[in-house]
Parts: structure tokens; sequence; C-alpha cells
């Protein structure tokens, strides 16, 4: 079967979630605008206090990318799917696929609108972001959205389980980086969140700069993505 039917019959099915990337939109917005408006200290980051609102967000980046795999391996969802593309790493491409597009769309859309939404509270306190920054910003947060959408949906198709994968991502998510995260060391700036939420800060300290960052979480998305490829091709349906 050739690959356009396949994305096409997956894309269909994405369609019928989009709750989650409202739900990313709705609120990264409402969170960066509430930054936007708080009290900042002297030597605040306008870039990274404008597009904050992407880390609680980001769970429903995530959330959507479990979803979209978990509802296979409900019922004979998978089995179905398999019988009608029998190629596994085909399918699993075009899922990947129609995973990564709405979610880097959105993605997109959302930190523009948290920026513009934010920038107006800070008023003259981000008078210091260059437009070069701001376009890395937002184009560096719709990257980071799609990589750990992908991430998730690759440790979804390994766990096989939208509940246990969102049980290892968000405790990980929020009590490593958020809680423990500035206490463990320079070895924190390395996981998949951390690492490619360097993009959108203005200036940077330690072994890391934007890109690098981001480049590191999308070696971990590869190797999310190539365990659930691995699994999906070597377990029965």
């Amino acid at each position: 079967m050739q690959f356009a039917p396949v994305l096409r019959s997956e894309w269909l099915k994405i369609r019928s979630l989009p709750g989650a990337l409202l739900a990313l939109f709705a609120v990264t917005t409402a969170f960066s605008t509430l930054a936007g408006m708080s009290e900042m200290p002297d030597d605040f980051d306008p870039l990274y206090i404008s597009l904050s609102g992407v880390m609680p967000g980001q769970i429903a980046a995530i959330s959507f990318g479990v979803v979209a795999v978990s509802s296979e391996f409900r019922g004979d969802a998978l089995r179905l799917s398999l019988a009608a593309v029998p190629q596994r790493g085909r399918w699993f491409v075009a899922k990947v696929t129609a995973i990564a597009v709405p979610v880097l769309v959105a993605g997109l859309l959302t930190a523009l609108a948290a920026l513009l939404a934010a920038r107006a509270g800070l008023g003259s306190l981000a008078a210091g972001l260059t437009g070069g920054e701001q376009v890395r910003g937002v184009v560096g947060c719709g990257v980071y959205l799609m990589l750990m959408a992908l991430f998730a949906a690759g440790l979804a198709t390994l766990l096989r389980s939208g509940v246990a994968t969102l049980s290892v991502l968000i405790p990980f998510i929020v009590v490593v980086s958020f809680v423990i995260g500035d206490a463990a060391g320079p070895v924190v700036d390395f996981l998949p969140d951390r690492a490619g939420q360097m993009v959108f800060q203005q200036t940077h300290e330690g072994p890391l700069g934007p890109w690098s960052g981001l480049a590191v979480t999308a070696l971990w998305t590869a190797a999310a993505l190539l365990a659930g490829m691995w699994s999906l091709r070597r377990r029965d349906v």
C-alpha cells in the first residue's frame, strides 16, 4: 500500500482528538499571560517568562501523543490497522507523521499567542528582546512541543499503555525537572524536557545552547521512537 492513503487514514483518526491541542493553546497562553502580568525581579529573562506557559501546556501535547497511540491498543484497533497496512514500519511512520504535523502547527500558533500576550503584560520590560530571539523562541517552542509529543508516542508504543506512559512522564516532568532539577547538578541539563527548553531562553548557562539543547531532545525522541518501532515489529498484536 502506498504511503499517502495510510497517512490519510491516520489523519482521520487524529482529527477525532482536538481537545488536547485546544488545551495546549489555552493553558500555555493563560499561564504566559499571568506570568507577564506578575512582578519581575531585576535579572529576569523576558523570553523565558513570555513562553513559560509551555511548561504546564506541554502536558497537553504529551497527552495528545500518548492518546493517539494508546487508542490503537484498545480492543482490536491495532489488529485492524495492521490488517489494512501489513507493513508495520510504514504504518508507524504514518502514525508519527499524523501526530507531528498538527502538534507542530498548534505549537507554533500557541507560542506566538503566548509571546504576544506576555509581552503586552511586560510592556517596556520586554524591550530588550530582539526580533531574532523572539523568532527563535516561537519556532523552537513549536519544535520542542512536537518532539515531546513524539517522545511520548514512542514510549506509549513501547509500553502499550496510555496510563503507564503518562504515569511515568508526568511525574518525571513535574517532579524531576521542577522540584529537584536545579539540585541535581549539570546532568539535569541533558534530560529531554530541560534540554529542549533552552531554546526559549534569552540567556543560558551550562554546556548546552538553544539549538544544541533542542538537538538533545531530538535524540531522546529518536531513541523513544526507535524503541517503539522495535516493540511494534517484535511483539504480537
